[in-house]
């Protein structure tokens, strides 16, 4: 299972939020560059980067952060928030994103995300997929839809999806714990089985699942990685030392 820190941008600087909040911000640090390069520092290879401004602007904000931290790392880091035109993406892209993650405009404006996939492929669109009581919301959280998430991830499988963030937003921040029970009946549920050309033999296609919110303890992690989550995203748990990075060094290497 890969370990994926987040860092989550507003004006420049390194913050988190409560349930997507903007009211509960909290800076930890004003150099986003120097928290990415101590996570290097101990073996980590991905990040979670997010543009909360962008997110709320609804395009691209923070893009000279990602440059920055594309540039002088060698962290592949999948980049969210405000994306919603092709220029954003070609901006993200070039840029120096390994990967995107569509949220609402997935709800939204289906037509371009799914343009998304057809253009770059599954491997580098992740959709986002995050929910208050199972129904996804958007605008940086800031709105709910009447999409349902199973539904949702299922029909966006269909379309090629293979990466999906899932963050219960009731979870995030809190430092309470994730949602095992969520992430345990998306994987059971959002498996595709397609038939081949010319034959009767199913092709299984299993959900790539990144677990995301409320990650508050080390012994978390392995029940995530049993249970088959593909990735987990850890953000205040490493900013409020409930998680050390010397533990999910040491996590890494012995998955390796």
């Amino acid at each position: 299972m890969r370990i994926i820190p987040a860092i989550d941008i507003i004006e420049g600087k390194c913050v988190r939020l409560s349930k997507g909040d903007y009211n509960t911000k909290i800076i930890y640090n004003e150099n986003p560059l120097e928290v990415a390069k101590e996570f290097e520092q101990h073996g980590i290879e991905y990040l979670h980067l997010v543009d909360l401004d962008g997110a709320k602007a609804s395009h691209i904000v923070n893009h000279k952060i990602l440059e920055k931290i594309a540039s002088q790392t060698n962290l592949k880091i999948d980049f969210g928030g405000g994306l919603k035109s092709d220029e954003d993406l070609k901006i993200a892209f070039e840029s120096g994103a390994n990967q995107i993650t569509g949220g609402s405009i997935a709800v939204k404006n289906p037509a371009i995300f799914k343009s998304w996939i057809s253009k770059y492929g599954a491997d580098k669109i992740i959709l986002g997929a995050d929910a208050n009581n199972e129904k996804i919301a958007v605008g940086g959280w800031l709105e709910e839809s009447d999409q349902e998430l199973i539904p949702f991830v299922q029909a966006y499988q269909k379309e090629g999806i293979e990466y999906v963030i899932c963050t219960d937003i009731s979870k995030d921040g809190m430092l309470q714990g994730p949602s095992f029970e969520l992430y345990e009946k998306m994987l059971k549920e959002c498996v595709i089985k397609k038939e081949q050309d010319l034959s009767t033999a199913l092709k299984v296609t299993k959900l790539r699942l990144i677990a995301s919110g409320g990650i508050s303890t080390f012994d978390e992690l392995p029940k995530l990685a049993e249970m088959g989550c593909e990735g987990t995203i850890i953000g205040k748990a490493i900013y409020e030392n409930r998680i050390s990075l010397k533990q999910l060094e040491n996590y890494i290497i012995n998955q390796s």
